[in-house]
């Protein structure tokens, strides 16, 4: 099942604005490690569990996660070959809005050599760019 919320006040959102980094979710407050982003993107519900279910599986039920991020925004599209008009498109996925410096993932509880291979996987299925960071060493 995919993540999405329980329910919205409205199905149907504007774009919004995607500009500037973030001001809030930017430092690692539950755990030891993170994974920040260093770009900007509506990431998807699948590309969030991808690297949910990498970390979990080179963790190997040890330490803890946390995801940081959820997807609650909708974005709607128009179907193949449709012509201009005929109001708003249909939701098509729920996608998470990802400003630089938004911490995605924290774990906690394992080594940082196991910290860092975790989240070097679990960037690989991202489409952006990130860094592994500590609670301490966070500038």
């Amino acid at each position: 099942m995919a993540m999405m919320p329980a329910r919205v006040k409205y199905r149907k959102m504007q774009r919004g604005c995607r500009a500037g980094d973030a001001t809030r979710c930017n430092a690692v407050a539950f755990g030891e490690y993170g994974l920040q982003a260093l770009e900007r993107c509506w990431m998807d519900t699948k590309q969030i569990e991808a690297a949910r279910v990498a970390i979990a599986r080179h963790m190997k039920r040890r330490g803890k996660m946390w995801i940081r991020i959820f997807p609650d925004k909708s974005f709607t599209k128009k179907p193949l070959e449709v012509r201009m008009g005929t109001g708003k498109g249909g939701v098509e996925s729920w996608v998470a809005v990802i400003k630089p410096a938004t911490i995605l993932f924290e774990v906690d509880g394992i080594p940082e050599a196991l910290a860092r291979e975790a989240m070097r996987l679990a960037a690989n299925k991202l489409p952006i760019r990130t860094r592994f960071v500590s609670r301490h060493h966070l500038a």
